[in-house]
């Protein structure tokens, strides 16, 4: 059975490689492709963020009682990065393949501190805290879509 940990972490690697096919397509100026490819690689990462701030953080901060640890900092960088989705969206809606490339390698270094933090400090904490249901708390969060 996969456990908290790999499950998120998986669904990190399937954000990182939308994020890939969307910067290969705005670095060709292919408008269409572009949208589209930013569009799938929103969606991808707002489902991530739902899943953590929807099932796994309330759980986890039930359990262990840490309501302004970890998880109140990742939620806070959530808000930082879906800014910076928002910013991303505008320029790829505008043609604006250049600031859209800025702006989305401002995201993707973003994404990738945070990403360690989680999968290095929080998922570790959050599956020996949430062992026991795993299975459950993974299969709703399986439920919010693929």
């Amino acid at each position: 059975m996969i456990g908290i940990q790999a499950f998120l972490t998986d669904d990190h690697r399937s954000c990182d490689r939308a994020y890939t096919e969307m910067e290969s397509a705005l670095a060709t100026g292919n408008r269409d492709g572009a949208r589209s490819a930013c569009d799938r690689f929103i969606a991808d990462m707002k489902r991530h963020f739902q899943r953590e701030e929807a099932v796994l953080f309330p759980r986890f901060e039930t359990v262990t009682g840490m309501r302004d640890g970890p998880t109140r900092a990742m939620k806070m960088e959530h808000d930082q990065m879906r800014g910076l989705m928002d910013e991303l969206a505008q320029a790829v809606a505008n043609g604006d393949h250049r600031s859209g490339l800025g702006t989305a390698e401002t995201l993707l270094m973003m994404i990738q501190q945070h990403n360690l933090k989680e999968e290095q400090v929080l998922y570790p904490m959050a599956g020996r805290a949430l062992d026991n249901e795993s299975a459950e708390l993974i299969e709703r969060m399986t439920g919010m879509g693929t």
